[in-house]
């Protein structure tokens, strides 16, 4: 007979999990290098929570989070506060608040702590924010980074670098901050304080879509959930129910364990 882990609860509903939708995604279809990522993907984000994207490695959940940026083209339906994005590039659309930390984390590594904050302004544009607010922000919610803003980025470890990518994309003001894999390659410990900032930045009203390969994580992280496979919604739902599902559990927990 399998076992199954403790249930999980739900996370507390925060202030504005209510409201109007902030991403909205239609019939999304997404084909590119002669392969087809993404078939008729539908699915909402609201705003002010969590949203998470769980599915195994080449189901399409970074083709996604590319599309919604603009990285790669799609066809179907995004829009971000009711407004279309289709049309826009990906400087446009991250000027308007969508912005995106990378798989991988993508710092500058030649460029210190402080000069990688500071790209991060750009993404703002003229749309902007309060400087100093937000690299108070930054450095309350991930001090080391404060400690080390004149040393060289590619010389920091792989979480110190993941949470620089997250403090990065934080300067840029975002309405919907996008979180593609945080956890990827990071030790435990360093991951348990990446998933309590993304908390503490929900709690604070800031709507995230994350996608993420530890599926038990993600699903206690999150409101809702969807899981995609093949390039294809095939649940969703709320987090705590999918988790607490033991064809989910047995298809994902296992795999999020041993990693």
């Amino acid at each position: 007979m399998t076992s199954h882990p403790p249930p999980i609860a739900a996370p507390e509903a925060v202030p504005g999990q209510a409201g109007a939708d902030a991403l909205s995604i239609t019939n999304l279809e997404v084909h590119y290098r002669g392969i087809t990522a993404l078939r008729g993907v539908s699915l909402t984000v609201r705003r002010g929570e969590i949203f998470t994207l769980i599915g195994p490695n080449g189901a399409g959940k970074s083709s996604l989070v590319n599309a919604i940026c603009g990285i790669v083209p799609g066809s179907g339906s995004i829009r971000f506060d009711g407004s279309p994005l289709d049309a826009l590039p990906a400087h446009r659309r991250s000027r308007l608040g969508v912005i995106q930390v990378p798989e991988g984390r993508r710092v500058i590594a030649p460029l210190s702590v402080m000069d990688n904050l500071l790209l991060g302004c750009e993404a703002a544009g003229v749309r902007g924010g309060d400087f100093e607010a937000d690299l108070q922000r930054v450095f309350e919610l991930f001090p080391i980074l404060a400690e080390r803003r004149n040393q060289a980025s590619g010389t920091m470890s792989g979480g110190q670098q993941q949470m620089l990518a997250i403090g990065r994309a934080l300067m840029g003001n975002p309405h919907v901050l996008l979180l593609d894999e945080p956890s990827l390659g990071l030790a435990p410990v360093i991951v348990a304080d990446v998933f309590r900032a993304v908390k503490r930045l929900n709690a604070q009203g800031m709507t995230i879509l994350l996608v993420e390969q530890n599926a038990r994580l993600a699903l206690e992280t999150a409101h809702r959930a969807a899981v995609l496979e093949q390039g294809r919604i095939v649940r969703q739902g709320m987090a705590a129910d999918l988790a607490n599902d033991p064809v989910i559990a047995d298809h994902y927990f296992g795999q999020a364990a041993a990693t």
